[in-house]
C-alpha cells in the first residue's frame, strides 16, 4: 500500500535487466516477513546471530578471512517492491527519494550490510556473523572485507 507522497514508476525494473548476477549463497537467519528487525543496528540488539552459507563451489574464497574481522555482505532483497522512486518512510518526516533512503524498495533490490565474521567453517563454506535483518534465504551476492582506510573517507566525521 502507497504512503501519501509516494511516487512509483511506470514500469517494473527487473524487466529491464542488463546484466546477470550469480548469487554465491543464502543468508540463513530466524527473520521472515514481519518479524525482521529494520535495520542492523536493530538486528544487533536482538542477540540474534545468522550465517551466511555459499554455493560450496565458492567456499575456497573465504581464504584469507578472519573471526573478528568486519566484511561488507552484499546481498539481493529477492521479496520486495522495485518500483518507487519517492518514499514516504514510517521513521522519518516527509518524503524522500530512495536514493536517500536505506530502504530495501529501490529499483534494484541491493542491500549492503557491514557486519562481523563470528565463525568460519572453510570446509562447508559457512560464515557466522554477528546479525543481520536479512530475511532467510536472501540471496548473497557478494562478500568483501571492511577496511576503514579504504571504506572511510578521509577527514570524514559522522553528522552530529
Amino acid at each position: 500500500m502507497r504512503r501519501e507522497g509516494e511516487i512509483a514508476l511506470p514500469f517494473d525494473p527487473a524487466t529491464r535487466a542488463e546484466a546477470g548476477i550469480t548469487f554465491v549463497g543464502r543468508i540463513r537467519s530466524p527473520w521472515g516477513k514481519g518479524t525482521a528487525p529494520k535495520n542492523l543496528r536493530l538486528a544487533r540488539e536482538t542477540g540474534q546471530g545468522a550465517r551466511v552459507e555459499l554455493d560450496p563451489v565458492y567456499a575456497p574464497a573465504l581464504t584469507g578471512l578472519r573471526v573478528g574481522q568486519a566484511i561488507q555482505l552484499l546481498y539481493w532483497v529477492d521479496r520486495g517492491e522495485r518500483d518507487l522512486l519517492i518514499q514516504n518512510p514510517h521513521h522519518d518526516r516527509g518524503i524522500k527519494g530512495t536514493f536517500a533512503l536505506r530502504s530495501p524498495v529501490r529499483p534494484n533490490p541491493i542491500a549492503l550490510g557491514t557486519v562481523v565474521i563470528t565463525s568460519i567453517d572453510m570446509e562447508a563454506g559457512v560464515l557466522g556473523i554477528d546479525a543481520t535483518d536479512a530475511w532467510d534465504g536472501t540471496p548473497v551476492l557478494d562478500i568483501k572485507p571492511w577496511f576503514d582506510s579504504v571504506d572511510v573517507p578521509p577527514g570524514w566525521h559522522p553528522e552530529r
